[in-house]
């Protein structure tokens, strides 16, 4: 499949997937499906295993990502960051064609058409070959919303947040009370833990950094969306 040249984090929606090239990892976005979700694989350098996160729409284009050769990554497991059907319309397709392992909160799974294989919590590590991502749990936007962390032992952290942060907001929610509960563990599990030159990757549009988004919180708080 044919990538973008250099990675900005932007991707048109339908169009050729992005690529991040970090000394452990690479990262490759697609926007997938009718409502531009981002889809991210990730791609443990040294043993080629890799990590899926939603498997939100277009199964075909996603085994594309993925590759049809020998040499092509092994993917070991998908992440859904959340219960809303946009982001697992590919989910039983692309886990039944790799027989990969799927995870999801325990607050979520229930709602998903593949029951996951693991349930994973605040805290919990996810392996992905000589590489590991951080969930943290930010509860709001749905009760078992997760963000996965990756901390680039010799660069900046990139954080994926599904549809709990954006540039320029959180995500939605449904009561003021939701919201309450997101843009507190939005300030304290992720603003108040790492720097601003954290890249995140959400569940739709562009990516930003932390660093640019700061300045907002108060702004986005009193917004009360």
């Amino acid at each position: 499949m044919e990538l973008q040249g250099q990675y900005d984090g932007h991707v048109e929606p339908g169009g050729a997937p992005a690529r991040r090239e970090l000394d452990a990892l690479t990262i490759t976005k697609m926007s997938v499906g009718p409502m531009d979700n981002n889809a991210y694989l990730l791609v443990c350098r040294r043993t080629g295993d890799a990590l899926l996160i939603d498997a939100a729409n277009d199964s075909e284009r996603l085994a594309d990502l993925l590759g049809h050769d020998a040499q092509r990554p092994r993917l070991r497991t998908i992440v859904t960051t959340h219960q809303h059907a946009d982001h697992w319309q590919a989910l039983g397709a692309v886990a039944g064609q790799t027989g990969c392992f799927t995870l999801a909160h325990p607050a979520d799974a229930d709602a998903l058409p593949v029951p996951p294989d693991r349930l994973v919590e605040q805290g919990d590590t996810i392996e992905l070959g000589e590489s590991q991502l951080s969930v943290i749990h930010l509860r709001g936007h749905t009760p078992g919303s997760i963000a996965l962390l990756y901390r680039d032992p010799n660069g900046h952290p990139h954080l994926f947040t599904g549809d709990s942060l954006f540039p320029g907001g959180v995500g939605k929610t449904s009561s003021p009370e939701n919201f309450r509960s997101l843009i507190d563990d939005v300030e304290n599990r992720i603003f108040a833990e790492l720097p601003d030159d954290t890249w995140f990757y959400p569940g739709h549009g562009d990516d930003s950094t932390l660093g640019a988004e700061r300045p907002k919180l108060a702004e986005w708080r009193e917004r009360g969306w």
